[in-house]
């Protein structure tokens, strides 16, 4: 009987392998201990390389390739597939390059635009906005995406600050337009989204457009000459002032559009946009992400908390935007059967709370969320691709060898960075908050503002580490942990964040100082439990002989400000405290808060439901924090 040899004649193995098996098992192991991400890593910054890599490709051919250049190529490869989606209404790829030629031409005969010229856009969230943006792209036009919520003076400003041969503005902001109408300046050319209008001199669109040609104008009116040529300006409250002209290059939006297939999404995916299109989240990330992948996005008009996961499970959304506060108002929503039962897979945005992120995945399933960090007008961006709570994103070696940045000291009391005795200044250490600034070069160049040089020139940095050296200041404090993950801690300068929005502190206090019963206004934002950011708060000092009419400070602030920028508290004190430099000093006020059982000062609380600010009595400050009462 044979033994068990002959039942499995097995070759021995050679005596190296099982030692090279152990070298390799050990090497995982101590890649897992030592280096966790490193193949997370290395995945992100090849995706990042090969997309650069592929830009520098295509010029190196001599060939400049846009955004809007590829959806033009979609609109003929994928012409029936859905593009957008708006209220049930489907738009192909082909339906939306056709209209886009229709406005291209209205404006080719009528418009009379030349190649640069600039036009400014006041509109909401519909398919217009897009055919609009797209048909006047097509002319080579720079586009001014203006900010809906901003009115009167602001707006003015806005319109004035980006100097446009033509405004188009939507239906429904018709009311906005009749504000400004009056003090609008004569050489701009006013056109509205209707068949037919009342006001003097105003060209209607809606009629033309439908009368016009489909073909598409000559090519040579959209081809860019050079990636870094002007194709949007997309307006930024920044740390100072009223709202500045960002402006964004061609390289801008292909940068913003290969986010969504960096982290991951598809040409199947579909996402849901309801983030206003005047931001570049939605626009160049949101709607130029669809065209970088080839997709479908479903377009809302506006961000309804009650809508929004039933509006996911009946368009089969697979990817949606958010900032903080929209997860946080989802959240908030009452709990209902069923809210697992979608088909979103990745949440990509920014802003949102590690509490607010947890709950988020507890109560809506595995949603990956993807966590960026990127400024309208910065060269800086980091991306979460790991899916650490909290983490804006991940930095390492070769990722800061292609994109140079650094955190360094800023004192809070001078408002500016820590310089040592040598004039230089200092980077902090890992886990401290350090100023956000990026090195600007020939790769991360920084685009500054139109019509102000003075506002790009104070962005900027100069002789930081070396002679001659220049740094973007992101005017953010970021910190970074031993295990180079990234954090934002806090803004700088006169502004806060609210409702997702960069609220400056002057253009509000310039705003209510304009009442004849105000001496002085400090605005600082102060922060309320279980809400991102800070709101609005307005330290007051009366002229003398009068007193506060808050039904007029009501009235003011809601006429001339942004529902977001209204401050929701008020102060008035009879002193204004003052810093060694003579600014404001708002520390101790932000510390202070609104809390009426520890402030003496008359205190006020601006109540959406009687319109009207009133007295912020205990009673109120408790129904505050415990959410009773709605911000």
């Amino acid at each position: 009987m044979g033994g068990w040899d002959d039942f499995y004649p097995l070759p021995m193995l050679p005596s190296w392998v099982p030692g090279a098996a152990a070298g390799i098992v050990s090497l995982h192991l101590i890649q897992k201990l030592l280096f966790p991400y490193f193949w997370a890593d290395l995945r992100y910054l090849l995706k990042v390389l090969v997309y650069g890599l592929r830009v520098e490709m295509y010029q190196l051919q001599g060939r400049i390739v846009t955004v809007l250049d590829k959806f033009v190529k979609l609109a003929e490869k994928q012409p029936h597939k859905p593009f957008l989606i708006y209220e049930g209404k489907v738009h192909t790829y082909w339906d939306v390059d056709r209209r886009s030629n229709r406005v291209a031409q209205v404006f080719l005969h009528h418009g009379a635009l030349k190649k640069g010229d600039t036009v400014a856009l006041l509109m909401g969230n519909e398919p217009d906005f897009i055919h609009v943006w797209f048909g006047l792209a097509k002319l080579g036009c720079v586009v001014a995406f203006l900010n809906f919520n901003v009115r009167s003076r602001s707006l003015l400003h806005c319109v004035s600050s980006c100097g446009p041969k033509i405004l188009v503005v939507g239906a429904d902001l018709l009311g906005t337009l009749e504000e400004i109408l009056p003090n609008l300046q004569k050489d701009v050319s006013v056109w509205i989204m209707t068949k037919d209008s009342t006001f003097p001199s105003v060209h209607t669109l809606l009629d033309k457009i439908e009368a016009a040609s489909e073909d598409p104008v000559p090519v040579n009116r959209r081809s860019a000459n050079n990636l870094k040529s002007s194709v949007l300006y997309i307006f930024t409250s920044g740390t100072t002032g009223l709202p500045k002209a960002a402006v964004i290059s061609h390289m801008q939006v292909l940068k913003g559009a290969a986010g969504l297939w960096a982290f991951g999404a598809t040409a199947e995916d579909i996402i849901y946009i309801t983030l206003p299109l005047y931001h570049s989240a939605a626009s160049l990330l949101g709607i130029g992400g669809c065209i970088e992948l080839g997709a479908t996005c479903v377009l809302k008009k506006k961000f309804s908390a009650s809508q929004f996961w039933s509006d996911c499970k009946k368009y089969n959304v697979t990817v949606i935007q958010y900032i903080g506060e929209l997860c946080r108002y989802l959240c908030s929503q009452p709990v209902k059967e069923g809210e697992k039962n979608h088909k979103v897979r990745l949440a990509v945005g920014n802003g949102v709370r590690n509490d607010v992120w947890r709950e988020f995945l507890d109560r809506f399933g595995a949603v990956k969320i993807c966590e960026f960090y990127g400024a309208t007008e910065g060269n800086i961006c980091f991306m979460n691709h790991t899916g650490k709570i909290g983490s804006v994103g991940r930095t390492n070696f070769f990722y800061k060898l292609f994109f140079p940045f650094d955190l360094i000291k800023y004192d809070f009391q001078k408002d500016e960075p820590i310089r040592n005795k040598h004039g230089w200044c200092e980077k902090v250490k890992k886990g401290e908050a350090g100023l956000l600034i990026s090195k600007v070069n020939a790769k991360n160049p920084f685009f500054g503002y139109a019509g102000n040089k003075r506002h790009t020139e104070k962005k900027l940095l100069c002789e930081v580490f070396n002679k001659g050296d220049l740094y973007f200041n992101t005017g953010d404090l970021m910190v970074q942990d031993h295990e180079n993950f990234l954090y934002f801690w806090d803004r700088i300068g006169d502004t806060f964040r609210w409702k997702g929005e960069n609220v400056a502190t002057t253009e509000v206090s310039d705003i209510i100082v304009m009442l004849d019963f105000i001496q002085e206004a400090n605005v600082y934002g102060v922060s309320v439990p279980d809400h991102e950011g800070r709101a609005g708060m307005a330290s007051l000092i009366l002229k003398q002989n009068t007193s506060l009419d808050l039904e007029q400070m009501y009235k003011q602030v809601v006429t001339y400000l942004p529902s977001y920028a209204c401050p929701l508290f008020l102060r008035v004190q009879e002193k204004m405290e003052m810093t060694g430099t003579f600014k404001q000093q708002k520390f101790r006020l932000v510390d202070e808060g609104f809390n009426p059982s520890t402030i003496t000062d008359p205190l006020y609380f601006l109540d959406n439901s009687k319109k009207a600010y009133v007295l912020l009595t205990e009673e109120v400050h408790e129904m505050i924090l415990s959410g009773k009462m709605k911000l």
